[in-house]
């Protein structure tokens, strides 16, 4: 009778010891803050706080310069790592803030590793900070501006070619026109020859012109 009792009581010990596991694993998230140290020193606190079936991290970092603080909520709940080990969820996202120089200015959604195959509504999502995020944690220089192309060269002619070409001169006729002999000749019979008589004079006198 005592052997059957153990063997029934000993299953409900077990599983009373694992949900008493959780329990305490879970309450030492929410009473014990993780600390850690961003890459400007300045040093942050995590705290846990459970609202209903959402789960909210406040995140506040201060330095001798600033001070500053943001809050992340999410379902962490629905991962199954999450419900074996909630605190390490949290350290692995605190692993990632601290590479950081604000860790505030991390991703808007951040899913630990030990969650990467568990659906999205087991991330922790941005909700709220102390200051706006328009700017990124690590910006991008600006391209310089393209300056406007200059006015392209004119191929240069070369000086032959602006040149005028020089227009041909008419070749003029030097040589006189002197007239023939036997015009003279036939001139000269006509006024002093008779008529029947001009043939043979006109070759008379040029014969004489000639010599």
């Amino acid at each position: 009778m005592w052997t059957q009792v153990s063997a029934l009581l000993l299953p409900l010990a077990c599983c009373l010891w694992s949900a008493e596991a959780q329990t305490a694993n879970r309450q030492s998230i929410w009473n014990n803050p993780i600390q850690f140290q961003t890459k400007a020193k300045d040093q942050c606190t995590m705290t846990i706080t459970g609202q209903g079936d959402y789960t909210r991290l406040r995140l506040m970092c201060q330095s001798r310069q600033r001070s500053y603080w943001c809050e992340y909520v999410g379902q962490p709940h629905t991962c199954g790592s999450y419900n074996k080990n909630p605190r390490h969820y949290f350290v692995q996202m605190m692993w990632g803030l601290r590479k950081l120089h604000n860790a505030c200015l991390g991703p808007r959604q951040i899913k630990p590793h030990m969650c990467r195959k568990a659906g999205d509504e087991s991330q922790m999502v941005f909700s709220t900070g102390s200051f706006s995020r328009t700017s990124p944690e690590a910006p991008t220089r600006a391209k310089p501006a393209a300056q406007p192309a200059g006015p392209q060269p004119q191929p240069t002619r070369p000086d032959s070619a602006r040149q005028p070409k020089a227009k041909p001169t008419a070749r003029t006729n030097s040589q006189p026109l002197t007239p023939p002999v036997e015009s003279n000749a036939k001139r000269l019979a006509q006024q002093y020859c008779w008529r029947s008589l001009r043939g043979i004079c006109s070759y008379f006198i040029g014969l004489v012109r000639k010599n």
